[in-house]
């Protein structure tokens, strides 16, 4: 199973960092919310099931989750969500000034 999710993370990692290297905002921001996406996965799968007891009174030897991965993911999947939303919000604005989402397009004259 852990083989199987780290091969899931190196896909996220490859899709992201293509889409990254391309010229389009849409798809750059879409990068980093998938490579975001990889990161959360690589968290949980390193959490993975402790051994020994979960720290409560009379349970031994049960395998238990650490909450603590789950937690961080899942403020994690909140930031990623408003930092993608701001800046889907800032490139329709910047499409909308400019006509354009090609970032070469954008840079503007060579004489400035």
């Amino acid at each position: 199973m852990e083989t199987l999710m780290s091969l899931l993370v190196g896909l996220f990692f490859a899709i992201g960092t293509y889409l990254i290297l391309t010229k389009s905002l849409l798809r750059i921001i879409l990068g980093t919310s998938i490579i975001s996406h990889g990161v959360h996965l690589l968290i949980l799968t390193m959490g993975g099931l402790k051994t020994g007891g979960p720290p409560l009174l009379g349970l031994q030897d049960l395998p238990f989750t650490d909450a603590l991965p789950q937690a961080l993911i899942l403020t994690a999947i909140v930031i990623n969500f408003a930092t993608t939303a701001i800046f889907l919000v800032l490139s329709y604005r910047a499409y909308k000034v400019l006509g354009t989402d090609d970032t070469d397009q954008m840079r503007g004259n060579y004489d400035e």
